[in-house]
């Protein structure tokens, strides 16, 4: 757990956009696992999760150079990090738009992987060490949730606009367009 508050600030940003991506992918993937070859879950929802995975990276940017906003000079962007490796781990996650990268789902998993075990090291500490409460671990839990529910949405999205546009080419197809 971070010790100054801006440290901490940018360690619920990062677990907010990351750590949840953890669990759906697991819960995507059984589920694909359970279900005929051809069902929804396993053609549309799977090869969709590194895309889904890549645009809660894209939020994530958008939220860093809001907050840089209007000076996005190397030294202004630079001055207040506090966790620069776990910043440039997660802007990492933007990589995964490449088509190369969005074949293999199991290299974003490993990716969201780190946020996860990090959340999961703080919760162990706030539950099983001489903690004044359990505000932080409640806290933690509140994150992880939001987390899930962001990183569900993206998934949503990111399925709704490839469906539209399947649907766009087979109408054009279709009509000689």
């Amino acid at each position: 757990m971070p010790d100054s508050f801006f440290a901490y600030a940018e360690w619920v940003e990062l677990e907010t956009f990351f750590a949840g991506y953890l669990l759906v992918y697991a819960i995507i993937y059984l589920v694909a696992l359970n279900r005929p070859a051809t069902g929804f879950v396993k053609t549309r929802l799977l090869p969709n999760l590194p895309l889904a995975y890549a645009f809660a990276g894209t939020l994530y940017l958008g939220l860093q150079l809001k907050n840089a906003y209007p000076d996005y000079t190397i030294e202004h962007l630079t001055a207040g990090v506090q966790l620069p490796y776990l910043r440039i781990w997660g802007l990492i996650s933007i990589l995964f738009w490449i088509p190369l990268l969005q074949k293999k789902p199991v290299f974003s998993l490993l990716h969201s992987l780190v946020f996860f075990f990090l959340l999961m090291k703080s919760l162990f500490l706030q539950l099983f060490t001489s903690s004044p409460g359990n505000d932080m671990a409640r806290n933690n839990m509140k994150i992880y949730s939001i987390s899930i529910f962001l990183n569900l949405g993206a998934l949503i999205l990111v399925t709704i606009i490839s469906l539209l546009i399947a649907r766009f080419n087979t109408q054009k197809r279709s009509t000689g367009i």
